[in-house]
């Protein structure tokens, strides 16, 4: 038996997922730990995890799936790498992290990128980044440059997290032109590295990592980390892609039109296209899409709520202790559309890009101590979520990216009944769950990158439809009208 190996790097968890290569069927699945991963913040904004941790739960994910499916160590052909995005890992000569990690919901970098935003122009960086700098990794770097003087000049690579765990794997410190451009490292208008704002930023050039293709050969499994994962050494890692960019690719969304969407501790929705477009406001994100050339371009646009699972996961942590996800699902499905007027402004995970990277907090709004219980937290929480990915979503339709179905895994709060007739009423779209996740988009892919599979088709063999949902009228326009009661006191709290 040939397998592929393939692993989703999150901020909660790490996944790994085993899939027999000639079927296209899962194996084996686990993650680790069980619970959810710390974020530390040492002062409000920040947010940062230590990369050693993530290596470590790869480890013992691993290990969870060699209990559940004894593979022989050399019937792994190729690995796959998915991770979240955003990231900065520092490391020095020998490799080694100097910090820890700054990762996606971390806000200290906002007042930076955006005077680089107005000092480089406004235009100038639409047009050559496709975003403000912003919160992204180059910006998180020069706030290390301006506040860890020290740290900075021991740096020798600067890393995402999916770059640092294929490190962990092969000793090779390298990237992808689609991960510098989830950075805002990459030049659009030149297809090549952004130089004007590392100029400006005073960033040397030599600190970004060679690039490597997304679908090929990266490294190989070096002896000691390869005994560690209790594989052979010698295995190719042959894809690394960003979390959401995967998530697409793990759904077949690879044309211009198509659409995925995901619900973890962040949500996000996102669109393929194959034109450089903006938003005025810089409100949505573009990156280059796992599948694009010079020839075929294709890009992602991407909106994100950054509050999304990390709320369902707070919510269940400090009122919910008792029940689990699965119980506050079927509580929040026994509360009518629009939870008897209690609203839940979900936007308590940092600066949120779709907000013009202001960070107003997490809002309850309208609750009643006579009226109200837990499941009508649990209901509006779960609103909450979808009606800030449609205010995204509508951002994305005026910049021409139309929604008519939207693919996602059948996994986290799209487990939820609630959550995605929520989605379809509330969009107008069919949705579309199938039987995938990061972990295992990332094992297919990595088929790809190792020639296994021929092309991309071949490997989506045994991906299916497990449930459709799709738009009910009455229930849309009660959703509708839900939403612009939501919408209204989004409007009140930033005005």
């Amino acid at each position: 038996m040939k397998y592929l190996l393939g692993y989703d790097i999150g901020s909660s968890s790490v996944k790994a997922a085993l899939l027999e290569a000639a079927t296209g069927k899962s194996a084996a699945a686990a993650f680790s730990p069980a619970v959810e991963m710390p974020i530390r913040a040492p002062h409000p904004g920040f947010a940062e995890q230590d990369p050693e941790r993530w290596w470590n739960e790869a480890l013992e994910a691993t290990r969870q799936l060699k209990k559940q499916q004894d593979f022989k160590p050399d019937e792994v052909i190729a690995i796959g790498i998915s991770y979240q995005m955003h990231g900065l890992v520092c490391v020095d000569r020998q490799l080694q992290p100097l910090r820890p990690a700054i990762i996606w919901c971390d806000s200290r970098a906002v007042d930076i990128g955006n005077r680089a935003f107005q000092t480089l122009g406004e235009k100038f960086c639409l047009q050559h980044f496709l975003n403000s700098p912003g919160n992204f990794t180059a910006s998180k770097l020069r706030w290390v440059k301006e506040n860890e003087p020290v740290r900075y000049e021991k740096i020798y690579r600067v890393l995402l997290p999916g770059d640092y765990i294929a490190m962990k794997m092969t000793g090779e410190a390298v990237t992808t032109a689609s991960g510098l451009s989830e950075g805002i490292f990459w030049d659009f208008s030149k297809q090549d590295i952004a130089d004007a704002l590392l100029t400006y930023y005073q960033i040397d050039r030599q600190l970004l990592a060679p690039v490597v293709k997304t679908f090929a050969e990266q490294g190989r499994l070096l002896a000691e980390p390869a005994s560690r994962l209790g594989l052979t050494a010698g295995i190719p890692v042959c894809y690394r892609a960003g979390d959401q960019p995967n998530n697409a690719y793990s759904l077949n969304v690879l044309q211009p039109g198509e659409v995925a969407a995901t619900a973890g501790t962040s949500g996000v929705i996102y669109g393929v296209t194959d034109k450089t477009e903006y938003d005025d406001q810089s409100r949505v994100n573009s990156f280059l899409h796992v599948n694009h050339t010079t020839a075929a371009p294709r890009l992602g646009v991407l909106v994100c709520v950054n509050g999304t699972g990390i709320l369902n996961s707070w919510l269940r942590n400090q009122f919910f202790e008792n029940w689990s996800y699965q119980d506050m699902n079927k509580a929040a499905a026994t509360v009518p559309i629009g939870a008897d007027g209690l609203q839940f402004l979900p936007f308590g995970n940092g600066a949120e890009r779709i907000l013009v990277n202001k960070d107003p907090g997490a809002r309850l709004l309208g609750l009643q101590f006579n009226r109200h219980q837990r499941a009508h937290v649990a209901r509006a929480a779960q609103e909450g979520i979808v009606f800030a990915l449609h205010y995204g979503a509508e951002i994305m339709q005026q910049m021409g990216t139309a929604l008519t179905t939207v693919k996602a895994g059948y996994a986290n709060m799209f487990l939820s009944d609630v959550f995605a007739g929520s989605f379809a009423n509330i969009t107008n779209c069919s949705v579309e769950l199938y039987n995938t996740d990061g972990a295992l988009g990332a094992a297919r892919a990595a088929g790809v990158g190792a020639g296994y599979y021929k092309n991309f088709g071949e490997s989506f063999t045994g991906m299916q439809v497990v449930k459709r949902i799709d738009p009910q009228p009455g229930a849309r326009q009660q959703t509708l009208e839900t939403y612009a009661r939501w919408k209204n006191a989004l409007m009140n709290i930033q005005s």
